[in-house]
């Protein structure tokens, strides 16, 4: 009844979105750091994605504050920011746990996954291919991206697919230094049997190449580590 009292002829009430603007702000940032665009060792500043998002320093802040408790970046000075030292106790941990995790997302998107979702796996791994073939890093790591988490939305769960999400925040810009050891050839090889898994609708398949993926990827951070 309360809502009646601003109700005027002609006028359409239109309910007011949720998301804020350090919502939008902190999205924004939550992708630059999962398709690889912000890279290990790169300092960014406050003001510089102010600039880019077209905003005041003060989302930005905000955006930042909530993914350095995150563990995703690191107060660089007071300005800056960037990606934290991967010790390799770290490493192993987020190792242990992708193992586990996205496994399971992956065993329930090939019971879930639909014919539309499956051509738009197909589309991914073609532009896996293609950025692999060219030597593009960069679009590479975003078609990585999208591949890999078509396949976790594709379990319907909100909760695992904001957990892998955590994860791939603490990792993904790591995916960066896999170029030079040929990893992108082989994560591809493991793309390709995941995506034949999924169509298949093979569970454990798909399990497996989650995994051998995830292990492939391992292997080479920590010998770069040592």
């Amino acid at each position: 009844m309360a809502g009646a009292a601003f109700r005027k002829p002609g006028v359409e009430i239109v309910p007011l979105s949720r998301e804020t603007l350090q919502d939008r702000v902190y999205r924004h940032v939550t992708e630059l750091i999962l398709d690889g665009s912000i890279v290990p060792g790169e300092m960014v500043t406050v003001q510089s994605l102010a600039d880019a998002f077209g905003v005041s320093p003060m989302p930005v802040r905000e955006a930042l504050r909530r993914l350095t408790a995150a563990n995703a970046l690191m107060v660089v000075s007071g300005r800056s920011i960037g990606i934290p030292a991967l010790s390799r106790a770290r490493l192993v941990d987020l190792r242990n746990v992708r193992f586990e995790i996205e496994a399971i997302a992956a065993a329930w998107a090939a019971e879930r996954i639909d014919d539309h979702g499956i051509a738009q796996l197909g589309q991914h791994l073609a532009a896996l291919e293609q950025a692999n073939a060219a030597g593009d890093v960069k679009s590479y790591l975003r078609a990585n991206y999208a591949f890999h988490f078509s396949i976790y939305r594709a379990a319907g769960s909100e909760n695992i697919l904001n957990i892998i999400e955590n994860l791939w925040l603490q990792i993904s810009p790591y995916f960066n230094m896999l170029h030079d050891s040929g990893n992108y050839s082989t994560a591809n090889e493991h793309h390709q049997k995941m995506f034949a898994a999924l169509r298949n609708r093979d569970t454990e398949a798909v399990r497996q190449a989650v995994r051998a993926d995830i292990d492939a990827a391992f292997d080479v951070l920590v010998a770069l580590l040592k």
